[in-house]
């Protein structure tokens, strides 16, 4: 297993960037899948941007597309999100999530969470 914790959220404007990165704990981070996933107030788990072990293919959910950067540096064990921008419905505790492969990651199946670092943008 990986453990996983996230950093870098908090308060910005509108427009604003961020970028959250994902550390991770384990020598085989770099055979993991990570993804980013977010939950605002009142709604449910979404998907927001997965990255395959290489770093090569990565995937992102509509509305961050050109917007949003997944990243990785397996020397690091970190994955990142970076996050230009930014909207106010982009208000959100994010969480990454590791699996064992990018179907594992968007499917949500056996992964290994993190605890989630809160985003908060102001219009």
């Amino acid at each position: 297993q990986v453990q996983l914790v996230e950093s870098g959220g908090g308060l910005v404007q509108a427009g604003d960037s961020l970028r959250l990165s994902c550390a991770a704990s384990g020598h085989t981070f770099s055979s993991y899948a990570v993804g980013w996933f977010r939950q605002a107030p009142g709604k449910e788990r979404e998907f927001v941007a997965a990255i395959n072990p290489s770093g090569v293919g990565t995937y992102y959910e509509g509305s961050v597309k050109g917007r949003f950067t997944i990243s990785r540096d397996n020397a690091k064990n970190t994955v990142y999100l970076q996050m230009n921008s930014l909207k106010p419905e982009d208000t959100a505790v994010y969480y990454c999530a590791a699996g064992g492969s990018i179907v594992h990651v968007t499917r949500r199946l056996l992964l290994n969470w993190g605890q989630g670092t809160q985003v908060t943008v102001s219009s």
